[in-house]
């Protein structure tokens, strides 16, 4: 098997549904709450130039996915739905998707800090070797928005109880300013099985 990690585009939009519902049975399966979203909210990153996929073209298979969002006018971009199917797990593509997206955003947004919520330790470990670290929620965007799409967790309770300071999740950052890319390892951006 061939697998390519690549910037999506219109040619992928026939594959926004099964996107969409490997990230919510991800989500139920691990028991955390990543913000459903619907093929169509998929569909716009990709046409934004805002999403990268990992296809396995042998098959036509979406073997990985993540997008970009963007708040405060742009002053911080965060990666998000970073999925890998179940099929494909094992084999370092969570890195590379990672790599991939982190990359598509600074160059779209290089003066953005980037950051991102997790309770995923594989993730928490990806991204401190991309050169993000931890961060106090205080330190991410303040857009209700993007709180809001912490609604449909099941930990969302501890998020509001603590107004939005403190959850589960572990908060990191990418700050271009501070030039932690120093430190960064290289990450492979194509997988072949």
């Amino acid at each position: 098997m061939k697998i390519d990690v690549m910037v999506a585009n219109v040619l992928h939009i026939g594959h926004a549904q099964t996107i969409c519902d490997l990230i919510e049975s991800s989500a139920k399966q691990r028991g955390t709450g990543i913000a459903k979203r619907k093929p169509e909210y998929v569909i716009e990153k990709m046409m934004e130039g805002k999403a990268v996929i990992a296809i396995d073209t042998t098959n036509d298979m979406v073997a990985g996915f993540c997008y970009i969002e963007c708040w405060e006018n742009e002053k911080y971009v965060a990666n998000s739905g970073l999925i890998v199917n179940p099929d494909y797990r094992g084999l370092g593509l969570a890195k590379a998707i990672k790599k991939r997206i982190f990359d598509l955003s600074a160059q779209k947004f290089p003066a953005a800090t980037i950051f991102g919520i997790t309770t995923s330790p594989a993730v928490m470990k990806i991204n401190f070797e991309l050169g993000y670290r931890p961060a106090t929620f205080a330190e991410i965007t303040k857009d209700e928005k993007f709180w809001k799409g912490c609604h449909s967790c099941p930990n969302y309770d501890i998020l509001q109880r603590t107004q939005n300071k403190n959850c589960l999740c572990t908060g990191m950052i990418y700050s271009p300013k501070a030039n932690i890319s120093a430190t960064k390892k290289d990450i492979k951006t194509e997988v072949l099985i």
